[in-house]
């Protein structure tokens, strides 16, 4: 668990100094943009009330059910009775590494999980976590109770009366995108050497904040430390760590704090923008697939650089993917999950967590082997032949979860932090596997994301029998296919 995520009380202060770069400023782009005509409409709100569950390890409140610790494992998808879809009426969601963002029908952002970064845009300070009573024999959990603000969902302050349309979720960070193209935001970046900044601070923001370099924002993608927003002109720009190249451009350490600045690098004629935890994505008007950022893995699926450290320094196209007709794409720690319009799956990336969901006897024969012949990485978009049509698709840091369009969801990838929601299992789960526990088995999944060692689906319980029984028998017949 501890190579997912970073622990509780880690250092926020120790970065190192550095020079503060002034402002080159975007004047003279921006005069070109606001020639540009639109091609993106601005999103409408969610409105569909729906009920939401929760399932992984929850050591630092990711899970949101309470202090108890008895909440700090679910193996499979469990209701959250806090968030009841009849009184708090959840509509969208955002998961970011170690806390979720929740929006509610009344346009109220609920947030739970470590707030070490202030990512929960509330005060959690007051709260004592309980320890386990030394005396008490019947306690075998040896860290006791959890922060009771923390893993309680509680509102998030300060945030203007504007409806929201998305909720943005990073590690250290947490954002929200208004039906008028802004964007407010508050927590912080880390780089390598530790605390990075918020926008000109070199701090935490504990309270939301308008983002002013996010003007007519459609569409917002969150990775590990980087934020990509896409305005309605088709440009997007990138605002975050930019140490491996995820930002499009190359940032100088001797003026890393620039990239605290929102800025466009270079692309056009956008229409949707996607990010792994150290690479990007965009989607141009015309269907060709870009990425850039942290290739070792081949997760940008550009067959070059298969190495340790390697990146891809500028957007680059996916030359696999032209002519898929992909409409959503996005990316885990080390590998990518891109959707057509179809419902088709391509994966491509790091391979021996199974979080591209490949057996290993279906391996491409371009499948990247190290010295000794394990299997690495697959470099080039692989079709996944073990799901039926998908709607909708999320990748945690190595695990991946989908959904299926009559709702259903199937996980796959790294098991030992119950992420997957498949209870205990012995292995990694090698290829997608349906989800199919009592509490979720009559609902019809909308959403779905993951964290590091979580995850998060909400949905819509089937109020008709007979579409229950059609739906499974549906399901079925697939996999007896396969």
């Amino acid at each position: 668990m501890a190579r997912l995520v970073r622990k509780r009380g880690e250092s926020q202060d120790n970065a190192p100094s550095v020079k503060r770069a002034k402002s080159s400023g975007s004047t003279l782009a921006s005069r070109r943009a606001s020639r540009l005509p639109a091609i993106n409409d601005f999103p409408k709100a969610k409105t569909e009330k729906l009920d939401l569950f929760v399932f992984g390890t929850g050591s630092m409140s990711e899970l949101g059910l309470g202090p108890a610790a008895s909440t700090k494992e679910v193996k499979r998808p469990r209701l959250n009775p806090l968030l009841k879809k009849d009184e708090v009426g959840i509509v969208d969601f955002a998961v970011g590494g170690m806390h979720t963002l929740a929006l509610d029908y009344k346009n109220q952002v609920w947030s739970w999980g470590g707030n070490d970064s202030g990512v929960l845009g509330r005060d959690t300070s007051q709260a004592q976590e309980q320890l386990r009573d030394m005396d008490d024999e019947d306690d075998d959990d040896e860290d006791g109770d959890l922060n009771e603000l923390e893993s309680t969902p509680g509102l998030v302050e300060g945030l203007p009366d504007i409806q929201i349309v998305q909720l943005i979720a990073t590690d250290n960070l947490s954002g929200v995108l208004l039906e008028n193209g802004e964007v407010w935001a508050w927590g912080t970046f880390r780089c390598n050497e530790g605390l990075l900044g918020f926008l000109d601070s070199e701090g935490i923001q504990k309270t939301p904040r308008h983002i002013p370099g996010f003007v007519n924002i459609v569409q917002v993608a969150s990775g590990k430390d980087h934020i990509i927003g896409l305005d309605n002109k088709g440009i997007p720009y990138a605002w975050g760590n930019g140490q491996q190249f995820q930002l499009g451009r190359r940032i100088l350490e001797r003026t890393r704090l620039q990239s605290l600045e929102p800025r466009e690098f270079g692309l056009k004629k956008i229409k949707f923008v996607g990010s792994g935890e150290f690479h990007s994505f965009a989607i141009s008007e015309n269907g060709k697939v870009y990425s850039w950022g942290l290739n070792q893995y081949g997760q940008c699926g550009v067959p070059i650089n298969i190495e340790d450290g390697a990146v891809i320094a500028k957007p680059t196209e996916i030359e696999e993917l032209t002519g898929k007709d992909v409409v959503y794409i996005t990316g885990g720690e080390h590998h990518t999950l891109a959707l057509t319009k179809s419902g088709e799956v391509y994966v491509f990336g790091r391979y021996d967590m199974k979080e591209i969901g490949i057996k290993k006897e279906d391996l491409p024969e371009d499948a990247y082997k190290d010295a000794n012949g394990n299997t690495r990485a697959v470099p080039v978009p692989t079709k996944l032949t073990t799901l039926p049509r998908i709607k909708a698709l999320t990748a945690g840091s190595h695990h991946s979860l989908a959904i299926t369009e009559s709702g259903v969801v199937y996980s796959w990838g790294f098991a030992d932090t119950y992420a997957v929601g498949l209870g205990p299992v012995d292995d990694d789960v090698e290829t997608p596997t349906r989800i199919a526990n009592t509490a979720t088995k009559e609902h019809d999944m909308k959403i779905v994301g993951a964290g590091g060692q979580f995850s998060v689906s909400g949905g819509v319980k089937l109020t008709s029998e007979e579409e229950i029984e059609k739906r499974l028998d549906e399901i079925e017949k697939f996999e007896d296919s396969l």
